[in-house]
């Protein structure tokens, strides 16, 4: 039964960046002697990466290092447990490469790989477009100014492409009718245009930051991430229409590309999938590589043969990928995936992640003392990436006290003070741990790749900053992590762990006054209005009085108050305290000097004086006044 490929939305243009050797590539960019020497990164006893002269000499990643050192013995190895310099760089990296796009659809896929969906630029560059001269066009990167950009060849494609033809309508692999050919063009203008940006930011990304990429070009984030896999390093590639064959006609250039990919190297399917897919079409399970680490196994199954096997579709992969937790869909969305369809949207760049993750891989972990050793270091690991990626600093002149030095939420920049803010925060803790099965009768022992986890309550101390990441780390230990480990495995011993994992997740946006924010921050604007208003406020201070203070308060000028004070921009005021109806006079001179009072001279009059008194009062209120004076005693 043939089954009809999904339709593909060819509307986007997607481009993939992935930084060459980026973990030696960072070592290399401190110290740049270390470029044209074999480098090599370790964690552990394995190489993670190493960079291309380390593999030129036979090295690669996932080596262990007693091997490394034999095959090359002049290797430099240098440690890469903390990744704190990789996530600043990495971090860096992707805020420059944001800083080019309008759409802010970047998304980071670790540390060295950043999808960009470009799509509104190439857009915009397509409309002003000189069709009669594409050789000298100007690529706009500014809406509002047309002097920032760069010159191109929008006539042709910058840099490799697949397939290696010419790129023509007449010359494309399959029958093309007037209409599709309309399209083809289409979508070949602005996969140029697209090449050329990826280019420039190519160009900027290795002048500005030191760091060289691999790029690939296309109208999804699936294909533009294998595209791009295609000419390392150092290079771009660009897949080429036509996306779509016609009815009965040659494969498509997608078709041809994805094919020869094995069904593990596809993103999107899994090594559990990938595992169950490979054993169907085998008929049988596939062997794995022997090491510690799980590798590849030793036959590949492509995604041709995945696609044209007999009866294979989204619904016999639904059933064969089926289990406890899985999507209904899961099928169709495997099948769009081997076809070369992928729906999924570049996320927007967000202030926070989604979650943080930190976890660590052991050849025995099968104590309690020890599990509790290591659950210490993944604490501290990740209270440093919580205070690192969910805070923000807070610059403020004003704060008045001193710096501590346990105080860890205010830091002295200058002449101000900075004081860290959390954007968000993690409601969730969940600890994972992955058992290594029992040994099987005849010694070995069967992979396993499922975990087990418990989840509570992220506990509130972690998010304050007065005491140290060692201290908060420990308590997180005692009284958070250590009850939900021995609920994961309640006995004493014969357990061994290969994997433990422990994740903030569920984020929280705090108040704040940036549109992610949850809402307002109300403290902060409270803080912000009384720094404001601190000019204007009204004070109760001592002031020793003077003579003419003195002076003044016998003659009853003013009957004022000495004790009480306004303070304002210019001057003191006295506030007089008579009751219910206290007045603010003022001396002639003043009323010359700083009030500018545009009355006519009857309204000057204050009103009649009682005979009897002397109190002053509007005219109207005089005759009361007098029969107040006429009440018996």
């Amino acid at each position: 039964m043939q089954i009809t490929a999904p339709m593909r939305d060819d509307g986007r243009i997607i481009i993939h960046f992935d930084y060459d050797c980026f973990y030696a590539a960072v070592f290399e960019r401190e110290d740049p002697k270390l470029k044209s020497l074999p480098l090599a990164v370790q964690q552990k006893q394995i190489i993670v990466t190493c960079n291309y002269e380390a593999r030129r000499r036979g090295l690669y990643k996932l080596q262990l290092v007693r091997e490394a050192r034999k095959r090359c013995p002049d290797v430099i190895i240098v440690l890469g447990e903390d990744l704190t310099r990789f996530r600043n760089a990495s971090k860096d990296n992707y805020n420059f490469l944001r800083s080019y796009t309008w759409s802010n659809k970047v998304e980071r896929l670790g540390f060295d790989e950043v999808f960009m969906d470009v799509t509104d630029v190439i857009d915009y560059n397509v409309g002003l477009l000189n069709y009669n001269d594409l050789v000298t066009s100007f690529f706009h990167l500014d809406r509002n100014d047309p002097t920032i950009g760069f010159h191109c060849d929008a006539s042709r494609v910058f840099g490799r492409t697949f397939p290696k033809h010419l790129e023509s309508c007449e010359t494309a692999a399959v029958s093309i009718t007037n209409t599709s050919c309309n399209d083809f063009e289409d979508l070949l203008l602005r996969l140029r245009l697209g090449s050329h940006l990826a280019e420039h930011l190519r160009h900027q990304l290795e002048e500005q930051k030191g760091y060289t990429s691999t790029v690939g070009i296309s109208t999804n984030k699936l294909l533009s991430k294998l595209v791009g896999n295609v000419n390392k390093p150092k290079n771009q590639t660009t897949l080429l229409p036509p996306y779509s064959s016609p009815q009965g006609g040659a494969a498509s250039n997608v078709t041809n590309f994805i094919d020869d990919h094995d069904i593990g190297k596809i993103p999107g399917i899994g090594f559990k999938m990938a595992h169950k897919i490979r054993n169907y079409v085998l008929g049988r399970p596939a062997a794995f590589d022997a090491g510690l680490v799980y590798g590849p196994t030793k036959e590949n199954v492509k995604v041709r043969d995945v696609r044209t096997l007999d009866g294979m579709g989204p619904e016999l992969l639904g059933r064969l990928l089926a289990g406890p937790g899985v999507p209904k869909d899961l099928g169709e969305k495997v099948w769009g995936l081997i076809n070369g369809v992928d729906v999924t949207q570049v996320a927007k760049a967000k202030a926070v992640p989604q979650q943080i993750s930190i976890e660590d891989s052991y050849i025995k972990l099968d104590e309690v003392s020890q599990a509790k050793k290591e659950l210490g270091m993944l604490a501290r690991s990740l209270v440093k990436r919580m205070r690192m990626d969910l805070t923000s600093p807070i610059e403020d002149d004003n704060l008045g006290r001193d710096l501590e030095e346990d105080d860890e939420d205010q830091v002295q920049t200058g002449s101000a003070v900075t004081s860290l803010r959390w954007m968000a925060h993690p409601k969730t803790l969940r600890l994972s741990t992955r058992p290594r099965l029992a040994l099987n009768p005849d010694g070995t022992r069967s992979r396993t790749f499922n975990r087990i986890s418990k989840s509570t309550n992220m506990p509130t101390f972690v998010f304050g900053f007065t005491q140290g990441v060692d201290v908060i780390a420990d308590k997180m230990v005692e009284e958070t992590l250590l009850p939900l480990f021995h609920k994961l495995h309640p006995e004493k011993s014969g357990w061994n762990l290969s994997l433990v994992n422990l994740c903030a997740t569920n984020m929280s946006p705090t108040a704040s006054d940036a549109k992610d924010g949850a809402g307002r921050d109300i403290g902060r604007m409270f803080k912000k209005q009384d720094d404001m208003l601190r000019e204007w406020k009204v004070e109760d201070v001592d002031i020793a009085p003077s003579d003419e203070d003195e002076n003044d308060q016998q003659k009853g000028i003013n009957g004022l108050d000495a004790g009480k004070t306004v303070v304002g921009q210019e001057h003191t005021l006295a506030l007089t305290s008579v009751g219910s109806e206290d007045l603010l006079d003022f001396t002639q001179e003043t009323l010359q000097e700083d009030v500018a009072w545009d009355s006519d001279d009857d309204t000057q009059n204050l009103g009649e004086s009682c005979r009897i008194c002397g109190a002053v009062m509007p005219s109207y209120a005089m005759l009361a006044h007098e029969r107040f004076h006429d009440l018996p005693d």
